[in-house]
């Protein structure tokens, strides 16, 4: 029942995500549900948002990591134009799984752990959805060492704000902070912007803007 497993929360002194996750897969409605809103598209509006956020690299990023949009310094920073990806490629998990030059660009360690919590959180109130259960065996399918952790990890995180740091071929080693805001509720698309941090990341964004 809800007051066992608020019972439950409350002993494992979980978070208000875990707790989400806990009453997910007991097939209860989390304590202030919100709506999941549906992707239909991206308007002009949005596309001029992007744009104007040059020399900043941003994207517009669904709740399972696929890219709906973006600008050239997103693009120019990971090395990928991604106009020319078939849409089911255009997945930041994926990409990490089989795209070369992605994977390169970014020197965190603990990404694909990082990666799989936060799926693991995402899809559990997509349970038993196909789009979500396909997408997860394609990274199965990509990456047995995410499927590994997948089965060993049992993990849930909400996507957060960090530091990212990059090695570019041109550009070197630099970091940017990157930044998450949410135009609908807190589980639906979001933006992703990368800004910097300091000298090295305003002269990399620089570059970015005229390359």
């Amino acid at each position: 029942s809800e007051a066992v497993l608020v019972g439950v929360a409350n002993a494992l002194q979980c978070s208000p995500l875990e707790t989400r996750h806990l009453f997910v897969l007991a097939g209860l409605t989390p304590p202030e549900a919100t709506q999941v809103t549906v992707c239909e598209g991206i308007s002009p509006g949005t596309r001029r948002m992007l744009d104007s956020l040059m020399p900043q690299p941003a994207s517009i990023q669904k709740p399972n990591f696929d890219i709906v949009a973006w600008n050239d310094s997103f693009c120019r920073l990971m090395g990928i134009d991604f106009a020319t990806l078939p849409e089911e490629d255009r997945n930041c998990i994926y990409l990490y799984l089989t795209h070369e030059t992605w994977r390169s660009r970014i020197e965190n360690r603990d990404v694909l752990p990082t990666f799989v919590s936060y799926f693991r959180s995402a899809m559990a109130e997509h349970r038993g959805d196909p789009a979500w259960e396909n997408k997860l065996a394609r990274f199965f399918a990509a990456s047995s060492e995410f499927e590994a952790l997948w089965h060993q990890r049992y993990e849930v995180r909400g996507v957060e704000n960090q530091i990212k740091h990059f090695n570019h071929p041109q550009l070197g080693r630099f970091s940017l902070q990157q930044m998450y805001w949410y135009s609908a509720p807190r589980n639906g698309s979001r933006l992703l912007v990368y800004l910097p941090m300091d000298e090295a990341g305003e002269q990399a964004l620089a570059w970015l803007d005229q390359h």
